[in-house]
């Protein structure tokens, strides 16, 4: 029985057992791409791969015992089939190990994959995870867990939370334009940032984000410079309170560089600590978390291998 018109591996594919051993595939059952589950398994069989672990999760929070499981038995590249919540979870069990991340974009706004070139087309995402070249990148850790994209508080952490599964569904990325429309008219609260150990800001915020790559929610370039293997966290606060300023600061990152909002400040930090004067929602690569008044965030250098796309430079490896 065929899968799709499209499940069927292209015949130049190469047998792949000598490079990537045993290979796991951890995935949320309910995230679709291509031809779904049934085309993966069929592409990562017909591209020679011999021992192929499966595990399927109803929620992105059960991939990490999975993925521990699949690294108690061997594997050497685990391939993630789902959105930003999910390859956060795996990335977050994965930190510090030998294995390496493959990235299968089924999600909504797919942020990692995005930022290092990664399609969300079926067949080039298995293509690049068992042919593509590994790319160590940093982490960022908070409350305990690993993120590869970004964590933020306040206008950015309401959005996220309210962006709710079914609305995600149906409008896909223009969810979080529609609820954050809701949320731009939360008064700024008091908020101090102490970066490597200094105050570095101290002020009414509305919204605190620490960014691993430069593009985050929504496609929106935060941070223009951004690197995942510069061993440092991008630091940026937002001032801006009410929808024209919002409308203003969004405007300014749509066309020019973010730091030149007068509403907005950037800097780069390894260790950074924020207390607010209010409790603030945060999330970490756009999974709500609680409602916090304080966070401690550091960079974590190299922590995580991932296959990327032929053609990456040399320093960006």
């Amino acid at each position: 029985m065929s899968t799709s018109g499209s499940s069927r591996p292209a015949s130049t594919t190469e047998p792949t057992r000598t490079r990537t051993g045993t290979v796991a595939v951890v995935a949320h059952r309910k995230k679709s791409l291509g031809g779904g589950l049934d085309e993966l398994r069929a592409r990562l069989v017909g591209a020679g791969v011999e021992e192929l672990l499966w595990y399927e999760v109803p929620k992105s929070r059960k991939a990490p015992k999975k993925v521990r499981k699949a690294l108690r038995a061997g594997a050497q590249l685990v391939f993630v089939w789902g959105g930003d919540g999910m390859v956060q979870r795996c990335a977050d069990a994965l930190a510090g190990s030998d294995a390496t991340l493959a990235i299968v974009p089924a999600g909504t706004a797919n942020l990692l994959a995005t930022n290092l070139g990664i399609p969300q087309d079926l067949g080039e995402a298995v293509r690049i995870g068992l042919h593509g070249p590994d790319r160590r990148l940093d982490l960022g850790r908070l409350g305990g867990e690993h993120f590869a994209v970004m964590a933020g508080a306040g206008f950015d952490g309401d959005l996220i939370g309210q962006a709710d599964r079914e609305l995600k569904g149906r409008l896909g990325r223009l969810a979080y334009v529609w609820t954050g429309l809701r949320h731009v008219r939360r008064d700024p609260v008091p908020t101090r940032i102490r970066v490597d150990g200094t105050t570095w800001f101290d002020g009414e915020a509305s919204c605190v984000l620490l960014g691993n790559v430069g593009t985050i929610t929504g496609g929106i370039p935060a941070f223009d410079d951004a690197r995942p293997d510069d061993g440092c966290l991008e630091v940026g606060v937002a001032t801006a309170d009410g929808v024209l300023q919002w409308a203003r600061t969004l405007g300014r990152m749509a066309v020019g560089r973010t730091e030149e909002s007068p509403f907005v400040r950037i800097t780069r930090g390894r260790k950074i600590n924020v207390r607010f004067g209010a409790p603030m929602v945060y999330e970490l690569d756009g999974g709500a978390r609680a409602a916090v008044t304080r966070f401690k965030a550091r960079a974590v250098p190299g922590a995580l291998t991932v296959r990327v796309p032929d053609g990456t430079t040399d320093s960006q490896r």
